[in-house]
């Protein structure tokens, strides 16, 4: 605490360059950082269903979430490879 208010009495503050505007709360680097970790916090949420409510196994609980990682890649592939052909114009 002591500190702190040290750093902030003698002003030393003023020697520390702000942060680039890549790594501010508000950037999209940022954004995106936080969204992943939303991400695994739900995927985490989902194992802990799975295995306590629903009563699979952990390794099952795993297999799943193996298939789907596969199956959205499979699908985002799909829609990439679609995207790029002349058939959807």
């Amino acid at each position: 605490k002591t500190d702190f208010i040290n750093f902030i009495s003698d002003q030393e503050w003023k020697s520390i360059e702000p942060v680039s505007s890549w790594f501010g709360p508000s950037s999209f680097l940022m954004s995106s950082m936080s969204a992943l970790f939303q991400l695994s916090m739900w995927i985490r949420h989902c194992h802990g269903y799975l295995t306590e409510n629903v009563g699979i196994p952990v390794w099952g609980s795993y297999a799943l979430f193996a298939l789907a990682t596969l199956f959205s890649g499979l699908i985002l592939g799909l829609v990439s490879e679609a995207l790029e052909t002349d058939w959807l114009v």
